[in-house]
């Protein structure tokens, strides 16, 4: 990705993407619909860009975990499987800084402070509720805007384990 780019793609499911790659920057805006089959086909395409940039190297599964949980809540939650509302996806991925994403909701919002703890007693058989969670382990940073119908979620580059594990065995 050494030149500047315009991505505009357009598919049956019509995830819509205009991004530009710029050196060592990836922005990407992506449009679904609040279709559950919407889904998948963004996260798939996104992921790819994300990959091909190298700005979470060895993150991009946590990565791709927040986001489908983003995604997921934005359409069954926020716009609640409402079509005609559309679901906006901010990426921006910079080489060995990581990558932010904000996902955006034409929803009513909510409170976050107000969701459960997906891991008391009550709540570990209930059959929803781990979203938040998930995004919040898979990410470094998460919080939400505007209200809750925003989710800003930010991976930085991880350190590379192995080198930690060598050299912890050679302290001992």
């Amino acid at each position: 990705m050494n030149d500047a780019r315009s991505v505009n793609v357009r598919a049956d499911l019509w995830p819509t993407f205009a991004g530009r790659g710029a050196g060592s920057l990836l922005e990407i805006d992506a449009w679904i619909p609040s279709e559950i089959s919407a889904i998948s086909p963004l996260v798939e395409r996104l992921m790819r860009l994300v990959e091909a940039s190298h700005c979470v190297t060895g993150e991009e599964t946590a990565v791709e975990l927040a986001l489908r949980e983003a995604l997921s809540n934005a359409v069954v939650h926020g716009n609640r499987l409402d079509a005609r509302k559309l679901v906006h996806v901010r990426c921006r991925c910079k080489v060995g800084e990581g990558i932010s994403l904000i996902v955006s909701d034409q929803g009513q919002g909510f409170d976050p402070r107000t969701i459960p703890d997906p891991l008391t007693v009550e709540n570990l058989d209930a059959d929803h509720g781990r979203g938040i969670h998930l995004m919040k382990l898979a990410m470094d940073e998460v919080s939400f805007e505007q209200r809750g119908t925003e989710v800003h979620m930010r991976k930085r580059l991880a350190r590379n384990p192995r080198a930690d594990v060598r050299s912890d065995a050679r302290g001992f």
